[in-house]
This record gives structure tokens, C-alpha cells and sequence, in this order.
């Protein structure tokens, strides 16, 4: 239990450093921040296998790359689903995308 808050906490701070980063990203405040972080860890969640196992021809053919545009399109999902969180073009939204599982990699490594 502690553990998935840590992971929450970590995840929506790296979303905010994020978005403070990048310019086509807007998110209202830290609160957003935990909300975009819940909601796209539940998509993830729930959503990432089953996109994966109808999408396994691409998925295997690019060696999992294909799972950054599943990630992507998850992250434009939450977009949709969240007033106050904002990615402004497609391209903003891979960036996004990539960095986030770079990140969660790192902060999995590190912690």
C-alpha cells in the first residue's frame, strides 16, 4: 500500500516537472497533477495489456516500440478526460509519452 503512493506521489511529480518542461503542456496544479497520475495509471492498468495483445504483431515486430504509441494513446486519453491537463499537438504527446517511461524507468532503478 505504501509503496503505490510512493509510486503515485513520484509519478505525479515527474507529470508536473513535465509539464513545467515542455511547452505544450499545461497542468493546473499539483492536484491535477495526482489526478492525471491516478487516471493514467488506472488506463494503464487496465488497458495496456489488452491494447498489447490485440496490437502483438506490431508490438513484436518493432521489439516493443509500438508500446510507446499504446502509451502515448493513453496519455492523450487522459487528456480528454481531465479538464484541467492539457497536451496541445500529437507530437507534444509522444514526447510526453517517451519521457514519462523514461522516467518511471529511472525512478524504478533509483528507487
Amino acid at each position: 500500500m505504501m509503496g503505490l503512493i510512493i509510486n503515485v506521489l513520484v509519478m505525479s511529480g515527474l507529470l508536473y516537472g513535465l509539464a513545467m518542461a515542455l511547452p505544450g503542456v499545461r497542468i493546473k496544479s499539483f492536484g491535477t497533477a495526482l489526478t492525471v497520475s491516478l487516471v493514467y495509471g488506472l488506463l494503464n492498468y487496465f488497458l495496456f495489456g489488452l491494447l498489447a495483445m490485440i496490437a502483438f504483431i506490431p508490438m513484436l515486430l518493432s521489439l516493443g516500440l509500438f508500446g510507446l504509441l499504446i502509451n502515448a494513446g493513453l496519455l492523450w486519453l487522459t487528456d480528454k478526460l481531465i479538464d484541467d491537463f492539457e497536451i496541445d499537438s500529437v507530437r507534444t504527446t509522444l514526447i510526453m509519452a517517451v519521457l514519462l517511461t523514461v522516467g518511471k524507468y529511472v525512478l524504478r532503478v533509483i528507487l
